[in-house]
């Protein structure tokens, strides 16, 4: 019997490329999104869902546990405001929240109670490496990813003794529609210029260059899988380096 995916956000970006690792690897995935992922993979199912509507990812969530067991859940969705605090209206904080940390919460919460049925079960959040380190004009954005890094370590320790692990998943700079959203962002209140603000953030980073959204998926592969087992309550970065300067 294959093994079971619930992932949030997974239509596009590091989410499309987790959703493409795992349904290569033989999981069986349902993919929690407002959009769909076009593939002809009876393996796949996406279901239109808003992750800051609480009440219906409960329900979902509920209706795929009782079916069949969640083995892994990644909470992928998630998106950016370029922004410090003082431009950062209560709205934008609200709504970014409500998808970034609500959206997790709703998630995790409505998993749990069929991994510790199962004594078994990966959690992974997509955080960021701004859950390690700050960085400029993006208040709201850092702030949910170390709830992430939070919500990952409280649950591993909660968790254990049901032989659940949650770990969340640091990228750095990876190009990924959001990557250049944030990127256009920047450049329309900055006027920087878009392609070199493109080059000065590949040599902001040790290695060069900035990262994939398969790299991403790789690793997010090897900490849901049985190698991990022993990975719990931590943040694993995947940055070329950039959080070691």
């Amino acid at each position: 019997m294959n093994k079971t995916l619930v992932i949030t956000g997974g239509s596009s970006g590091i989410g499309l490329a987790i959703v493409n690792k795992f349904l290569a690897g033989g999981y069986q995935v349902f993919n929690l999104d407002i959009k769909d992922v076009d593939s002809n993979s009876h393996n796949l199912k996406n279901i239109k869902c808003d992750v800051t509507d609480h009440g219906s990812v409960t329900k979902v969530l509920l209706d795929i546990c009782s079916a069949q067991t969640i083995d892994v859940l990644i909470s992928n969705a998630g998106k950016h405001v370029s922004a410090n605090i003082e431009q950062t209206s209560e709205q934008d904080l609200l709504d970014l929240f409500n998808l970034n940390v609500k959206g997790a919460y709703s998630v995790t919460r409505a998993v749990l109670p069929s991994m510790k049925a199962a004594k078994n079960g990966v959690i992974i959040y997509i955080a960021s490496d701004q859950a390690i380190i700050g960085k400029p004009n993006s208040f709201a954005y850092n702030l949910s990813k170390h709830a992430l890094a939070s919500m990952a370590k409280t649950t591993a320790l909660d968790y254990a003794k049901f032989n659940v692990r949650a770990n969340a998943l640091c990228p750095g700079t990876i190009e990924t529609p959001l990557y250049h959203q944030a990127i256009d962002n920047y450049c329309q209140q900055s006027g920087a210029d878009t392609i070199i603000t493109h080059q000065e953030e590949a040599a902001l980073q040790p290695l060069n260059r900035i990262g994939q959204p398969e790299e991403v998926a790789a690793f997010a592969w090897f900490l849901a899988s049985q190698e991990a087992s022993f990975i719990t309550g931590s943040l694993q970065s995947i940055d070329g380096g950039y959080t070691t300067q």
